[in-house]
């Protein structure tokens, strides 16, 4: 009977099982569709249509309009060429360190950034713009800990200060006994040490910081943070200023003295490149010397320089084209130009140029003999011992011997020449001074040019004139005048007759 039973109840489970299997599907099936329906609706509701929005950037780097993945390569390529590339350079006072990305493990978490950068003008209720990189930066703090650490003891530093001195022996810098090629000084800098301590916290602190600016940039270029140390005691600066104007000297000319008439000698500068010396020390480091060589500065007047400041006559007269003539004017000039004369000296001009031969480059050239002109060896020597005879008179030097020519001269007004021949007729003057004198002679192109250098002890300073009588058929008289004027005012103090010549018209 109990099997009659359990075939009338089969039947009523088949039928509920399918109702459950039906309700199972229908529930499936709704589901799907919600789904379906979700993601075909979804775009139309997403103004920028599942990309970021417009305006969005990310530390600088541009993905709006960008599908999540184009945002996160964008970035990651950024990152690839400035933050994960380059070193940073740790700047500190002794040395510095270049920590590597690798060194640093230094990671940018780009997902999430991407992820939070989508929210931009979303859900989140933020404007598109640019979204800041910081929270997503994570350093190996510990490496630049342990780095710097490492380092620490350096930088532990006890006080110095800074100092300098000069190495080597002194010179002698007088003019009268210096030796040029004697050895200098050499001035040494001493940058001083603060007394420091690294405090590893506080550089751990800075350089995260600097990581942090750098990837709030993410731009391409040196990464570099300089750690400030404090000092707790800091050495004095080297004034350099101060330190050239205590041991350099400005160089002294030799000079005169013109109340005891005598030589006083001078001194050499003794100095060092300032502007050299500043860069130098401005590249310094602590603790570190620099050399800075002394060097020698020559006077401007320096030996017999000091006798031969002024002029004290100069006179210029033309020459002509005639060629020979003008070979023995330069001749004559090189022979003169140079020479000097000593106190109480007296000077003679044919023993300067000795006797013009062929021998010694003189060519034959018009010159008077008595009053007639002819062709001789050294014509026109006559106009350089008359140049000189002027440069003479204008500086006071007192006349030994002079004579006029036999005839007129072209180049002097009348009464101011002098004649010169070889062994007969000398032009002489005496060093009436209590410094020598020296002789400058040139020729140039139209000119023989002449001047007499020396130190000027007068206080007054000459004029030159002359006069002639040209009333008799058979000579001309000619008069010359020395006139002497005050410098300080101009006045003429007196008049004297320096010389008569007499010159003859029959020349033939």
């Amino acid at each position: 009977m109990s099997n009659g039973h359990f075939s009338a109840d089969s039947p009523q489970k088949s039928v509920s099982s399918r109702r459950i299997v039906t309700v199972a599907v229908i529930c499936v099936l709704v589901l799907a569709l919600a789904a379906v329906g979700f993601f075909l609706v979804r775009p139309a509701l997403d103004p920028y249509h599942c990309r970021m929005a417009d305006g969005v950037s990310i530390a600088g780097v541009d993905v709006g309009g960008m599908a999540k993945g184009e945002a996160r390569k964008a970035l990651q390529a950024a990152l690839d060429e400035t933050l994960y590339r380059e070193n940073l350079t740790v700047a500190l006072p002794m040395e510095s360190i270049a920590l590597s990305p690798a060194d640093t493990g230094v990671q940018v978490d780009v997902r999430a950034a991407v992820n939070d950068a989508y929210r931009m003008g979303r859900s989140d209720g933020s404007l598109p713009g640019n979204m800041d990189l910081r929270p997503y930066l994570s350093v190996n703090s510990e490496f630049i800990r342990t780095a710097l650490e490492g380092y620490a003891s350096e930088f532990d530093t006890e006080f110095s200060d800074s100092h300098y001195a000069l190495t080597g022996d002194a010179p002698d810098l007088g003019t009268e006994n210096h030796d040029p090629s004697a050895p200098c000084q050499t001035l040494e800098l001493t940058v001083g040490v603060p007394k420091a301590h690294l405090d590893v916290d506080s550089a751990c602190d800075q350089i995260l910081r600097a990581y942090s600016q750098a990837v709030a940039a993410c731009r391409a270029g040196e990464y570099r943070v300089t750690v400030d140390i404090p000092a707790e005691s800091a050495p004095a600066e080297l004034d350099l200023d101060a330190i050239y104007d205590e041991i350099c000297t400005a160089p002294v000319d030799d000079s005169l003295d013109m109340t005891e008439y005598r030589f006083v000698p001078g001194s050499y500068g003794y100095s060092f490149d300032l502007d050299a010396a500043k860069a130098a020390l401005a590249q310094a480091r602590p603790g570190e010397t620099i050399s800075v060589p002394m060097t020698f500065v020559e006077p401007e007047i320096l030996g017999d320089a000091v006798y031969f400041r002024d002029v004290l006559g100069s006179c210029e007269t033309k020459h002509s084209d005639n060629e020979n003539r003008n070979t023995n004017l330069r001749l004559l000039c090189e022979a003169l130009n140079g020479v000097v004369v000593q106190p109480g000296e007296t000077f003679s001009y044919n023993d300067t140029l000795g006797e013009r031969t062929a021998e010694k480059g003189y060519k034959p050239a018009p010159a008077y003999s008595g009053n007639r002109l002819t062709d001789a060896i050294g014509g026109g020597v006559c106009q350089g011992s008359s140049t000189l005879y002027n440069c003479v008179l204008l500086a006071d030097l007192e006349v030994v011997t002079r004579s006029c020519h036999g005839a007129t001269v072209a180049y002097l007004p009348l009464g101011l020449d002098a004649a010169v021949n070889w062994g007969t007729t000398d032009f002489q003057f005496r060093n009436n001074f209590h410094f020598p004198v020296k002789i400058e002679a040139e020729t140039t192109e139209d000119l023989v040019k002449m001047r007499i250098l020396g130190t000027d002890e007068k206080d007054y300073y000459i004029e030159m004139t002359s006069g002639y009588d040209d009333s008799r058929e058979d000579v001309i008289y000619a008069v010359s005048y020395k006139n002497k004027y005050s410098k300080e005012t101009g006045e003429l103090i007196s008049k004297d007759r320096e010389a008569f010549s007499t010159y003859y018209r029959n020349v033939g």
